[in-house]
């Protein structure tokens, strides 16, 4: 029964001082959180190529209605500093359905993308969105579930 434990404590003992190594390798010296690339922020990001085809997927799965929008447009991705980072966004104006069948007024929103491709929606996208030049976006208003 000693001899047991003595083999499951080594063990133990094993793991927690092969996993330090690791530890150290993802702290850094600034305050900055550990990226996997090498973007700081400030470089040119690549242009979202397939912005219309991503923000449209996305919209599908962020509505809880995707059926019968209304008032779809986007305007092409334009670098924005968001969050102290160079990054493209394309704005996405449109008004869905309520739950009730009824439809809200038209809200604007933000679609992120780091490295080409799509991160994340900004709600509160007046500030990224200013003076952008909407296009009519029909793919969106052809929805389906």
């Amino acid at each position: 029964m000693e001899r047991r434990h003595l083999v499951t404590s080594a063990k133990l003992a094993a793991i927690l001082l092969l996993s330090l190594p690791l530890a150290a390798c993802l702290t850094s010296d600034d305050s900055s959180p550990t990226t996997f690339t090498d973007d700081r922020g400030v470089a040119n990001q690549p242009f979202p190529n397939n912005y219309r085809t991503e923000t449209l997927a996305f919209m599908r799965t962020y509505l809880n209605n995707p059926v019968g929008v209304r008032e779809g447009a986007i305007a092409d991705p334009v670098q924005r500093t968001i969050g102290g980072r160079l990054r493209y966004v394309a704005c996405v104006r449109y008004s869905a359905k309520d739950l009730d069948g009824g439809y809200r007024p038209a809200v604007e929103r933000g679609v992120l993308f780091v490295d080409g491709r799509l991160d994340r929606i900004i709600e509160n996208a007046t500030e990224s969105c200013a003076g952008v030049s909407y296009a009519s976006f029909p793919e969106l208003e052809r929805m389906a579930r």
